[in-house]
Parts: C-alpha cells; sequence; structure tokens
C-alpha cells in the first residue's frame, strides 16, 4: 500500500451530495479572488498528505511517549514536523500539535498562568484576536485583562503608551502579535517592557509566520517566552496551530497541550505541517513572501490612488486595512463584503482603530495578498484588482455593474489557475 490519496471522484458514488459541494467548493475557489488576508491555497503535496492514511491514527502523547501501540511512523512524521519547525524559526523548542491558533495561545495561557491573573493585549478593535482577551472569549472569561491599542493619529503601536499600561496595569502575561495590524511590530520593544514588568511575553504571529521564517519582519523568537502561530495564512500550510518556546518551559507547555486541552493530535494535519514547514526551508519560499510584500504594497498604493485611505497611511506587511469613509461614507463593511463576494472578489468586512460602526456593520475592510501571490499575480494585476474593487463600490453594488466585474474576474483566474 502507498502513501497515496484516493481520488475525490470515489464520492461521486458513495456521497454524491458532499461530493457536489465539493465540487462547487472547488469551483468557487478557482474562480474567486481570495482577498481574505488570513487564507491561502496550499499546495498539492500538503493537500495530499493531509488526505492520507495518518488520518486514520490515534497517537495520544508524544514522539516515544504513546499510550498506543503502532505509532512507529507517528512519531516519525511528528519527529520531523518538529524538528522542520525549529530549523524554520530558530526555535529551541516546538509543539506541533495543537489544532488551531487560539488552542496554541490557551495552551500557553494555562501553562503558566492561574485564573485571575492580568493579561495585556491588544484590544479586537484595534487589530487584536479573540484569544487575545476578549470578553466573550475563554482568554476574557479566565484571565483579567488590560488592552491596549494603537495611537490616535498615527495608527501604529506607541511603545512608550504600551509600557505605561503595563507599568500601570503589572500583567503577569502581555500578549502582542495582530490579525489587522499592517506594520512591522517591534518584539524587542515588547521584550523590554515586559522585561521591566516581570511579565511573560506572547507572540502571536499567526498572520506574519511566513515573513518572520524568511527574515523578511522580526522574529520574536529570540526575544519572547513564548511564540505562538497557525501554519496556513503566510506559512501556507494545512489550517492547524503550533507552539515555539524557550527549552525551560517544553514540559509545561506539552503538558498542558497533552493532555491538558487536548487529546489525541490530528496526525494527518502534523503530517502536512511538516511538508508545508520543508516547502517553506526551500529558496524559493523566501521570493514568495517578498512577492506578497510587494503586492501588497501595490495593492495599498492602487487603492489610495482611487482615494481610500489607509489604516496608518499603509502597509509593512500582507495585509491592509481600508477605512471606506473617505469615498464612501454612506457603505458600510459589510455591504462593500457582500457586493464584492457577489462580483467574484472575496474580503472581509473588519472594524478599524476607533471606529463609530458596530462590529456586525463596521467602517471597512481587511484585503490581503498571499492567495493572489500563490496563483502566481504580480503589480500589474494588484492594480487591476484595485480598479475592479473600486467599481464595485463606487457602483454601490449596481448589478449591472457587478455582473461585469465577475465575468473580467474570472478571465483574471483563468490566466492564474490554481496550484493544484
Amino acid at each position: 500500500m502507498t502513501c497515496q490519496t484516493p481520488s475525490l471522484r470515489i464520492l461521486e458514488k458513495t456521497d454524491p451530495e458532499v461530493w457536489r459541494i465539493c465540487q462547487q467548493e472547488q469551483d468557487r475557489q478557482a474562480n474567486t479572488l481570495e482577498l481574505i488576508a488570513s487564507e491561502n491555497h496550499v499546495s498539492r503535496a500538503v493537500m495530499q498528505i493531509v488526505g492520507s492514511v495518518f488520518t486514520n491514527k490515534y497517537a495520544e502523547g508524544y514522539p516515544g511517549r504513546r499510550y498506543y501501540g503502532g505509532c512507529e511512523f507517528m512519531d516519525a512524521v511528528e519527529n520531523l514536523a518538529r524538528d522542520r519547525a525549529k530549523q524554520l524559526f530558530g526555535a529551541e523548542h516546538v509543539n506541533v500539535q495543537p489544532h488551531s491558533g487560539t488552542q496554541a495561545n490557551m495552551a500557553v495561557y494555562m501553562a503558566v498562568l492561574e485564573p485571575g491573573d492580568i493579561l495585556l493585549c491588544l484590544d479586537l478593535d484595534h487589530g487584536g484576536h479573540l484569544s487575545h482577551g476578549k470578553n466573550v472569549n475563554f482568554s476574557g472569561q479566565l484571565y483579567k485583562v488590560c488592552t491596549y491599542g494603537v495611537d490616535a493619529k498615527s495608527e501604529r503601536f506607541d511603545y512608550d503608551a504600551i509600557r505605561d499600561k503595563a507599568r500601570q496595569c503589572k500583567p503577569r502575561m502581555i500578549v502582542c502579535g495582530a490579525s489587522a495590524y499592517s506594520r512591522t511590530i517591534d518584539f524587542e520593544a515588547f521584550a523590554d517592557i515586559a522585561a521591566e514588568v516581570g511579565a511573560y511575553l506572547l507572540a502571536d504571529i499567526a498572520h506574519i509566520a511566513g515573513m518572520v521564517a524568511v527574515g523578511l519582519h522580526p522574529s520574536p523568537v529570540p526575544v519572547a517566552d513564548f511564540v505562538t502561530t497557525t501554519t496556513h495564512k503566510t506559512l501556507r500550510g494545512p489550517r492547524a496551530g503550533m507552539i515555539l518556546c524557550k527549552a525551560k518551559h517544553a514540559q509545561a507547555v506539552d503538558k498542558t497541550v497533552f493532555p491538558g486541552i487536548q487529546g489525541g493530535p490530528l496526525m494527518h494535519v502534523i503530517a502536512g505541517k511538516a511538508v508545508a514547514f520543508a516547502e517553506a526551508l526551500r529558496p524559493e519560499f523566501k521570493v514568495y513572501q517578498q512577492q506578497i510584500l510587494t503586492n501588497a504594497r501595490a495593492l495599498a498604493e492602487a487603492l489610495a490612488a482611487a482615494g481610500y485611505r489607509l489604516v496608518s497611511g499603509g502597509t509593512d506587511n500582507h495585509l491592509m486595512l481600508v477605512d471606506l469613509r473617505t469615498v464612501l461614507p454612506d457603505v458600510t463593511g459589510r455591504m462593500a463584503e457582500n457586493w464584492l463576494e457577489s462580483a467574484g472578489i472575496i474580503v472581509n468586512k473588519n472594524m478599524i482603530p476607533f471606529d463609530d460602526r458596530r462590529p456586525a456593520e463596521t467602517s471597512g475592510l481587511r484585503l490581503g495578498t498571499p492567495a493572489l501571490t500563490t496563483r502566481g499575480m504580480k503589480p500589474d494585476q494588484m492594480n487591476t484588482i484595485a480598479q475592479l474593487i473600486h467599481r464595485v463600490l463606487d457602483s454601490h453594488g449596481d448589478d449591472h455593474v457587478v455582473q461585469q466585474v465577475r465575468g473580467e474576474v474570472r478571465q483574471l483566474c483563468e490566466q492564474f489557475p490554481l496550484p493544484h
């Protein structure tokens, strides 16, 4: 028996309903432009291994210390994933078992904190994440949370203000990293603040991990106690999470992941991580990451030329926040998202700092270039896409304009097909 994925066409006979939905989703991805900053298209190799025989095996525990027999090759592939991640990020210890970025964060919190301890986190409305202390999330329910935001004028981190907040709150842990912040993060400044107030530092690099891995964004690994990330987004691997930490925290982290918050690891996904990390270690991956950045700047400049205000004035990474109010004061992010999806352009509405609209409506859009770059697109296409976005929004979702743009989107997708 070989390590090959059976054809999905088996589903056509055994479960035609799921087959049909799968085909529809494949068609949607192939014929739309994916600008959601947290999404990407995995390689054929990652897709294959995630659907492989590794899905059949329980492997509770860690390599060499499993609770089931038959784990020889589970150990081999998990060790491979861990070793490749260590090499990729220069980490002392890696745990590749978290099922998601949120569970990676949960494991870090629970490894060294007690319920009621104080977290200092980036406010969700200023680009943070649910698992960074939002009151509706476990992080905001188990721990006391202080938040910091961006400066009202520059819309960037003011590290002196963050230091003042840390001195005031006296947190047990500071969380840095973001889901909607377009500027370079100074992890050394955060580490200095954490050291001053005696706090652990957790850097969540879920969005920028690909750039960090190849040296196109400063790495928090040398200065932070813990680093968490998803393995999709800019890393272009399977949907899951990972923890990097100092060796002194290895035992606490591993015990918290298993048996603390998870049971059996998803070995088919861990195998996918191993494949993705190998891809990220190749020289062409740095070229790809550089193209993501080049494309992001090109898209940002083209949108600015059309009159849209970009939060903080631009981008240093793969994403940008667009304030719709400068051009279309009566258009909400929700309206814009729906109109653009009808035209085959997939984005997400997003709060902007100091937004005066509700999270369900928002005044902004978050756009990113990883998935477009995976398709081979370059700055010329970013300029075209900016024009398509503006035509749809400027028409207020006029059906005739939307259908015209939908046709042009299909043509663009045909020129730049998915990699698999």
